[in-house]
């Protein structure tokens, strides 16, 4: 039988969800734990990839078992197995071609900005000192939904058959001290995010315009797109299923 695995984990010990041959990911920890408890071979097919120091407040997987166990009771003794920056928060039967990866329809992300020295987010948030003017980063991101091609943000030399993506959110607003960047979409490029926040705090800082945007969009060329932020201010924060598989809102 098929299930779904939703879990959250805080990314700053991990070299990303992936498993690696030489560096510890999500991956291999659940896949480990899993095994164990189940006594048997347990792959898991994430929903993405985050990259080393992301971190994901919802993120799904699947794996294939023939194990008789109770979904609420698995939970609880892979929480006591886990180390304490990896938490499962469900296990459920979901159909047999149900696809962890291929049947997500939305993704959601946001990037962590603060203003002020904070200590408790310093794992967690890009500090940003200088001012940020918010109304032009707005619509210099408002741009972005209006766009399909982000070969620009895509990290250089990226293997993939297609760079189009279905930004249906971009926004930043306010948090407590927090600024926040939402953004929405089908799926996402490798790098996509943090260099789309790079590319928006140079105009928060007045040094591009919010129609610069436009420009460094049709160029296709990630040297003209701003940095790449800081992984740890990351967050995947929700994942979208069809209803036939996990009814699930955001």
């Amino acid at each position: 039988m098929r299930y779904f695995v939703q879990f959250s984990y805080q990314g700053r010990s991990y070299h990303g969800w992936q498993k690696q041959p030489n560096a510890i990911s999500v991956q291999e920890v659940l896949e480990n734990a899993f095994s164990l408890i189940l006594r048997e071979t347990v792959s898991l097919t994430g929903a993405g990839r985050t990259d080393a120091g992301v971190h994901a407040r919802e993120m799904f997987a699947h794996f294939d078992s023939d194990a008789v166990f109770e979904g609420v009771e698995l939970v609880h003794r892979l929480n006591v197995y886990l180390p304490e920056d990896i938490a499962i928060v469900s296990i459920v039967e979901v159909p047999a071609e149900a696809h962890a990866r291929f049947d997500a329809s939305e993704r959601t992300y946001e990037y962590w900005i603060v203003q002020k020295k904070n200590p408790f987010l310093v794992d967690g948030a890009y500090y940003v000192k200088y001012p940020l003017n918010i109304e032009q980063m707005n619509k210099a991101a408002a741009i972005l939904v209006e766009h399909k091609d982000f070969e620009c943000f895509s990290k250089s030399n990226t293997d993939v058959k297609t760079y189009l993506c279905d930004v249906r959110k971009a926004q930043w607003t306010k948090d407590g001290d927090k600024l926040v960047f939402t953004i929405s979409a089908d799926r996402f490029l490798r790098n996509m995010v943090r260099a789309i926040v790079g590319t928006l705090i140079d105009v928060g800082l007045d040094k591009s315009s919010p129609t610069n945007i436009e420009y460094i969009l049709a160029s296709k060329d990630r040297g003209k797109a701003g940095v790449s932020v800081p992984a740890k201010g990351l967050y995947l924060t929700a994942i979208k299923y069809p209803k036939n598989i996990i009814d699930y809102n955001g």
